[in-house]
């Protein structure tokens, strides 16, 4: 069974940074890549960054505040954020995405992040 579980949110405040998990199991974790997306209420999902086990790729809106790694011994994906605003806020999801694929066909359940100004 696939499965993807993010982790790590939690209420911090502005200026701080935190560092999400993404633990994988049940595929071959370098056959895939993992993305990082997130959904701030009342706002359309946004794909922040992504990372396969040759690349790695970022939104143009992340400006150099997030930085995403692979533990390919954990099949773990992680994301570093910086600098921390309140529009940070929202919930942040993992996705994997079969290599040559067109489409993210796992998704974890989320975690959420609250930045109090």
């Amino acid at each position: 069974e696939v499965q993807l579980q993010a982790s790590g949110g939690g209420l911090v405040q502005a200026g701080g940074s935190l560092r999400l998990s993404c633990a994988t199991a049940g595929f071959t974790f370098d056959d895939y890549a993992i993305a990082w997306f997130r959904q701030a209420p009342g706002k359309e999902r946004e794909e922040l960054a992504c990372a396969s086990s040759s690349d790695t790729t970022y939104s143009n809106s992340v400006e150099g505040r997030f930085t995403t790694s692979r533990d390919s011994a954990k099949n773990a994906v992680y994301l570093e954020i910086d600098s921390l605003k309140p529009e940070d806020t929202a919930v942040y999801y993992c996705a994997a995405q079969l290599l040559g694929g067109h489409n993210y066909g796992y998704w974890g359940q989320g975690t959420q992040v609250t930045v109090s100004s």
